[in-house]
């Protein structure tokens, strides 16, 4: 079997050295309390556009109780989600728009490949593809250990200021 290419070699980060932890995660990212789907950042990238982040993954975790009772596995929409805030978290480190967050605006080609449990280290590697003023375009792999769990592409679009306060009404 030929194993797939990775979007940022694992050589160029080290998972046990992080460069952002939760607190300079959250300046970029607004998600809060269960929402909060990354743990550390441990690669950046402005020339690539790219970035590394993780997720610990507990017994604590909101969906461990009822996805799937007594054998817990992670679902596949908080793998997006998690691959849409690295990315986000992406875009507001490196200033590509001027939204104040990113919203999510889709998914493509995306494929699981692999079960997530309680006790993993999920990581998440994105690379932004196109960088457009109404829409940013990401792609994303994720892993457990050296296995690809999960693939595909994030979009996302710029969230402004008085956009999000006139939707709070």
């Amino acid at each position: 079997m030929v194993k797939k290419e990775l979007l940022v070699s694992p050589d160029l980060y080290d998972l046990e050295k992080p460069i952002a932890g939760i607190e300079e995660i959250e300046k970029y990212n607004p998600q809060r309390f269960e929402m909060e789907q990354l743990t550390a950042i441990v690669y950046e990238n402005k020339d690539d556009v790219a970035c590394v982040g993780y997720k610990d993954l507990t017994d604590g975790e909101f969906w461990v109780r009822g996805h799937i009772p007594g054998n817990p596995i992670l679902p596949g929409v908080i793998i997006c989600e998690a691959a849409a805030q690295l990315a986000s978290y992406c875009s507001g480190k490196f200033a590509i728009t001027e939204g104040v967050m990113m919203g999510f605006a889709g998914l493509d080609e995306v494929k699981f490949r692999g079960l997530i449990r309680p006790g993993d280290r999920l990581v998440i590697q994105a690379k932004m593809l196109k960088m457009r003023k109404f829409l940013i375009t990401a792609q994303f792999m994720a892993l457990v250990g050296d296995d690809i769990v999960a693939e595909g592409i994030v979009k996302g679009f710029p969230l402004t200021k008085e956009l999000l306060e006139g939707s709070a009404r």
